[in-house]
């Protein structure tokens, strides 16, 4: 018989073992990189605001006293027309771009990912088409385009009609009914964190 020396059992066990450990780590670190358990449910939002007015620091004190009404003539508002017109809320149109801004804020304010879609991972991009008369009351609501779930789809009507009742048409929107198109993109992104 050959003469093997085997190592003492206890040599073989810590062998063993960090052996082990280290097999362990490899795949912890393997599976930690390919399953991320960091999700990022909800982006950031900024918002811009837009003065109305600028301010008047430049002006004469005398020009900031009360104003002289006495050769003041009211302008006769033109009624409104007859007519409707539709935009987007991501509208150029200088007539449209501000008072689109402040219905797309509102709307924002209100629209939340809807908890059961979150839980089934649920995504999805729908088109609703809303309609506001003069004084901002929503006369009507339709779904262009729908997302493929319906959960999605009713938490955009939802988020609009809670932000109703708009205001008021500006004076220089001389339509009577404003038809908004409205897309409603639902995403859930996985970003990893860095340590």
């Amino acid at each position: 018989m050959s003469n093997i020396s085997l190592l003492p059992s206890g040599a073989v066990m810590r062998v063993s073992l960090i052996l082990s450990l280290f097999v362990h780590l490899v795949a912890i670190l393997a599976l930690q990189e390919a399953f991320p358990l960091h999700w990022q449910v909800e982006e950031l939002r900024a918002y811009r605001v837009d003065l109305i007015r600028p301010p008047i620091e430049d002006m004469d004190p005398e020009e900031l006293s009360a104003p002289d009404i006495s050769h003041t003539e009211q302008e006769p508002n033109p009624p409104p027309a007859l007519e409707q017109d539709t935009i987007s809320l991501d509208t150029k149109d200088e007539r449209y771009v501000t008072y689109a801004k402040l219905i797309k804020e509102r709307i924002g304010f209100h629209w939340k990912y809807p908890s059961d879609a979150l839980e089934r991972l649920l995504e999805g991009k729908l088109m609703v088409v809303f309609s506001l008369a003069r004084k901002g009351e929503v006369i009507e609501i339709k779904l262009m385009k729908n997302s493929g779930y319906e959960t999605l789809d009713k938490e955009a009507v939802r988020a609009i009609k809670a932000a109703a009742p708009f205001p008021p048409f500006p004076g220089h929107i001389r339509v009577s009914r404003l038809n908004i198109k409205a897309s409603f993109d639902y995403r859930l992104t996985s970003k990893k964190k860095n340590k």
